[in-house]
């Protein structure tokens, strides 16, 4: 029992390691934006761009990724995802300009993919239908400390040392994930995995994705992050530029937040695991209550303002991603890799294309977060009126 107890936490352990990846990548270089944005001449626009390009090959990549899991294996593919990662974070690090910069960042997207996806297939091949949704919103506790620790180590790195620090930081950090996972991960994969065809081969994809109750659940994701996406893009220059804070009140919101998102992730999941129907309806309900109050002060131009629905939606986001990817991976226990594959592409390439839309509306920061919310009251309505939805 103790020992079983101990392979669990060392299995946590890695999965906590293997989700950091992505959101490390996207959080520790915010507070560096104005100074690249000076050192190559780029707009605010473009840098952010060195985001978006990232979680597009996330998301894009994982479509190969997820079928190399179920055929290969979930180690082989965690440790090509790493190597990846660190030997392009050192290539941002060494950039001359811009556009070695943006090729930089979407081949650390496509290594970053390796692990999301490794991740997701680890939980239902180790935690069942039952517990996936439970584990998942306990990731998700784990990824929120990035948000919290990432911009503050970011911005001293970029202070002490220049922007191009943080991302000889992520190298090394990979180099260090490289050693853990290959010394203390063992293979997860199923024997009865299911795994036929090309690998480029889409059409396996097809009856996932043609599964309504997945399809259903998936969009949930993919809404659901774009809201968070768009905030986390577009909240910086909205605190710093528009509203004319620091990096210092900056980090001060950004790690607010994150302590509440850390603090609910790990209360959350215990209301999933007691009431998991209740609880995916209880996290849209939070995050459209968010999306109106967003709205509603959105002519109060204030930190506040911006960040208490926020606060509010940090308990909506963990009790949504959680259930709902849990629920669309319990349909798949076969084809985890896969199935978790096409829940990170709507996840990232997905909610990235989404932002990308509706920033043509031209709406201000606060508007367009507010939007991205209310983006979710269809599948509240249909989640309340079909029970077998949830």
């Amino acid at each position: 029992m103790q020992s079983r107890q101990h392979k669990n936490l060392s299995l946590l352990f890695i999965l906590g390691l293997l989700v950091i990846f992505s959101p490390l990548a996207i959080d520790i270089y915010l507070p560096a934006f104005p100074t690249i944005a000076e050192q190559f001449s780029a707009s605010e626009k473009q840098i952010q761009q060195t985001v978006a390009i990232f979680m597009l090959t996330v998301g894009l990549g994982q479509l190969i990724a997820g079928p190399l899991a179920d055929k290969f294996g979930r180690k082989p593919v965690a440790i090509t995802g790493v190597t990846i990662y660190g030997l392009a974070a050192f290539g941002a690090y060494l950039a001359p300009d811009f556009t070695s910069l943006m090729i930089a960042r979407a081949l650390q997207g496509l290594g970053a993919c390796a692990t999301f996806v490794v991740a997701f297939a680890i939980v239902r091949d180790r935690f069942g239908s039952e517990r996936s949704g439970q584990i998942i919103t306990y990731l998700n506790g784990i990824v929120c400390f990035i948000p919290a620790l990432a911009p503050i180590l970011g911005a001293w790195l970029t202070v002490q040392f220049g922007w191009r620090m943080n991302f000889l930081f992520m190298a090394v950090f990979a180099l260090i994930g490289l050693f853990i996972t290959l010394l203390m991960y063992k293979e997860t994969r199923p024997a009865d995995s299911v795994y036929s065809g090309h690998i480029l081969d889409l059409r396996r994809f097809m009856p996932i994705i043609s599964t309504p109750l997945f399809l259903f659940h998936s969009l949930i994701c993919l809404v659901t992050m774009s809201a968070i996406l768009v905030f986390v893009t577009l909240a910086p220059g909205w605190l710093i530029t528009k509203l004319g804070g620091s990096v210092t009140d900056f980090t001060f919101w950004f790690t607010c937040n994150a302590v509440l998102s850390i603090v609910a992730s790990f209360i959350m999941p215990l209301y999933i695991k007691r009431q998991p129907k209740r609880a995916l309806k209880a996290g849209l309900l939070l995050l459209v209550i968010a999306g109106a109050l967003m709205l509603a002060f959105s002519q109060q131009r204030t930190a506040l303002a911006l960040m208490f629905p926020m606060f509010i939606a940090a308990f909506g986001f963990a009790l949504t991603l959680g259930s709902s990817a849990g629920r669309a991976l319990s349909l798949f226990p076969k084809q985890a890799g896969t199935a978790s594959a096409l829940i990170g592409l709507m996840q990232m390439s997905g909610a990235s294309l989404l932002v990308f839309i509706t920033q043509f509306l031209n709406l201000t920061t606060p508007v367009l977060i507010g939007v991205h919310f209310l983006m979710l009251i269809p599948f509240t309505y249909l989640l309340f009126k079909h029970k077998h939805l949830s």
